[in-house]
């Protein structure tokens, strides 16, 4: 058996810098098109100046034979101004802004500690439709971690959608219900997207055996309730849920420790993972639309005229791949999938 996709993009991709990068890109760069970058590095790309440096150091990167696309993000803070936002768009590269709220993950210490800090460039962003790209979860620490998404969007996403209508808004990795339907519930400025990780699994997979730090992400997973909702989002057809993998390398090491990194790494198998989704869903007719159309419609990209063909045979997962002077333990280490994209 064989599925032929348009080629598809990645709308939510860590890449990391330097040797890490080198390492990992090629993995992204087989299968994807596209994708945007995550600017959380450290220091955080919050300048165009910086955001192109940072694409050149990925095309330099890349395999010789690559015509892989990196499309740029600027980290948001409180610092933003509204002509830096300006000037972004002038240039062109910037595809969208990305808002972590201050300690809510990985390399977020510099993101925004109240959003109110943030109206005017944000209100620039609306003016020149630069999508905003929301981690939706509240850092305070009297919210179960469990509860997080769903605060933030009470608190913060619905009043902000509110205040800029015409902003465009991805909710990144939803995993609840009440994100799925906020998005449902708002006009097609509003989408969000969907990892392979909070489609295969629930908040189980953390503490099968033991705790499992390769099964740990933020935002965590989520009861299968949970799971299930994302489940029927994602094959629904709806043009607002789209492919967003979140890949995230972390080292064996700072993975394997007693305070790991968050981040689950599924770039070596992306799209066999959401195929492995859609099929137990009964809804493989619907990946390309998930995976290669609704993204670019919603970032107002032409869609891929290339394509990709996966193959229904088995095949074992790595233990490992390299990672720098280090390596990566990647999602479903040692286990076996049933899909194959054919080289």
């Amino acid at each position: 058996m064989e599925l032929t996709l348009t080629r598809p993009d990645d709308w939510h991709l860590h890449v990391r810098d330097g040797a890490a990068l080198v390492s990992v890109i090629a993995h992204t760069a087989r299968q994807f098109a596209r994708a945007i970058i995550m600017p959380n590095l450290r220091p955080p790309v919050t300048t165009g100046a910086q955001a192109s440096a940072y694409r050149e150091r990925i095309l330099a990167a890349l395999p010789a034979d690559s015509d892989f696309e990196p499309l740029m993000t600027l980290y948001l803070t409180d610092n933003t101004t509204a002509d830096v936002i300006n000037a972004a768009a002038a240039e062109g590269s910037i595809r969208a802004v990305k808002l972590y709220p201050a300690g809510a993950t990985t390399h977020s210490d510099d993101g925004v500690t109240d959003i109110s800090h943030a109206w005017d460039a944000l209100d620039a962003m609306q003016a020149h439709g630069l999508p905003l790209l929301v981690h939706a979860e509240v850092t305070d620490r009297d919210v179960d971690v469990f509860d997080r998404e769903r605060v933030f969007i009470d608190r913060i996403l619905e009043p902000l959608a509110r205040r800029f209508p015409e902003l465009k808004i991805v909710l990144e990795h939803v995993t609840t219900r009440d994100g799925v339907d906020f998005v449902l519930s708002h006009d097609d400025n509003i989408a969000a997207t969907i990892t392979a990780h909070h489609l295969l699994l629930n908040r189980n997979a953390m503490f099968s055996g033991g705790l499992q730090p390769h099964a740990y992400c933020l935002p965590v997973l989520k009861r299968e309730t949970h799971r299930a909702v994302l489940i029927e989002a994602a094959v629904s057809g709806n043009k607002k849920f789209f492919l967003g993998t979140d890949s995230a390398p972390h080292a064996r090491e700072h993975k394997e420790t007693a305070c790991g990194c968050a981040g689950i790494y599924t770039a070596h198998a992306a799209i066999e993972l959401y195929a492995q989704a859609f099929e137990q869903a009964g809804a493989l007719d619907r990946l390309e639309g998930f995976a290669s159309h609704f993204g670019a419609d919603f970032y107002g990209l032409p869609r891929n005229t290339d394509t990709i063909t996966l193959e229904k045979t088995d095949w074992p997962v790595p233990d490992s791949y390299p990672l720098g002077d280090s390596t990566v333990i990647p999602m479903f280490a040692g286990q076996t999938l049933n899909w194959r994209l054919r080289d």
